[in-house]
């Protein structure tokens, strides 16, 4: 049924729409660099989907990239002025000159998952066994596993089992398959685990807790350049609050998460729950300063264990490597 408006309303309409794409066209725009089939999607998508961006002064472009060493060249030649990556990589660029800065984006790490029947109930019950592990062995989650098995068992976790590094869904695999009796992998892929009936061992809070390190530490988070983000301050603080506000909304409805549902390609719903769950658990609700002072302590240990080819140099985290909204 059509509703015939009079003229006078009918211009009003035609103002109100010209002046909201007005205002939408002279927000800055941000190109923000992702892996395409990312979990990282899922919040950019609730700040586009909600108009998150055009309410905090910025316009969202969304820069779909295949792999993850991509993302660091495109940031890094200008191709996109955002990206995520982990506090680590900007400690390291800064120590060497390249001024980088990082705001929280997730305390969501991997977890150490075996199988029910691989007869592992400690740590020490590894000993001689094969261990898949994601990310290589200069990883952040294997080299705090390694500093942690040498503070409970007194063995390296590198000489307590037998390292097997390979892609994370290929991890997944052979664990299923029975091939190997477990795997340290990353959140997500820990999630499927868990929801196909596998056992966690140990998560990277518990390592990070018996390490003495804050559990309140976000090992990835959204990384810029300190000069464009200084000379864009409005845009950035204001990309930094629709996450914040896109989070609450993730936190808070499940609603939201059913509409998500299509793009998060859960094999099932036990799969889909532990994925919104596994997100949920990984929001960070600590204070800047409070993760800071965590990421030093952490630091400590991953300059011992990685040495100079995951660090470089710089004995201790680089000064101002997270980023301070409105007042850096």
């Amino acid at each position: 049924m059509w509703i015939r408006l009079p003229r006078a309303g009918l211009l009003l309409v035609v103002l109100l729409m010209f002046a909201a794409f007005a205002a939408r066209a002279e927000n800055p725009v941000l190109k923000v660099g992702v892996l395409k089939y990312g979990t990282v999607n899922w919040e950019l998508d609730v700040i586009q989907h909600h108009r998150l961006d055009a309410e905090h002064g910025f316009s969202l472009d969304i820069v779909p990239l295949a792999l993850k060493d991509a993302a660091a060249v495109a940031v890094q030649g200008g191709a996109v002025d955002i990206i995520v990556s982990d506090w680590l990589w900007v400690a390291r660029q800064r120590s060497e000159g390249r001024m980088y800065a990082f705001a929280p984006y997730s305390r969501a790490e991997g977890s150490l998952m075996v199988r029910p029947d691989a007869g592992i109930s400690t740590l020490s019950d590894l000993k001689g066994k094969r261990l898949g592990v994601a990310g290589g062995a200069l990883d952040k989650s294997w080299l705090l596993l390694r500093a942690y098995a040498r503070q409970q068992t007194g063995i390296d976790a590198a000489e307590l089992v037998e390292p097997n590094f390979a892609a994370p869904p290929l991890l997944n695999q052979l664990v299923l398959k029975g091939e190997l009796p477990g795997a340290l992998n990353f959140w997500h892929f820990a999630a499927r685990l868990d929801a196909a009936g596998m056992k966690r061992l140990l998560s990277i809070d518990e390592i990070l807790g018996g390490l003495g390190i804050d559990r309140e530490l976000p090992m990835v988070g959204w990384v810029f350049k300190e000069d464009w983000a200084s000379a864009h301050r409005q845009a950035v603080d204001g990309f930094l609050e629709a996450s914040a506000a896109a989070k609450k909304i993730l936190r808070e409805s499940d609603a939201e998460w059913e509409r998500l549902k299509p793009m998060m390609k859960a094999e099932d719903d036990a799969t889909f729950v532990a994925l919104r769950e596994g997100y949920r658990a990984g929001i960070p609700q600590a204070g800047t300063e409070q993760a800071e002072a965590a990421a030093r302590k952490a630091y400590e240990v991953l300059a011992r264990e990685g040495g100079e080819a995951l660090v470089g140099r710089a004995a201790t985290l680089a000064p101002g490597v997270f980023w301070r909204t409105g007042s850096r």
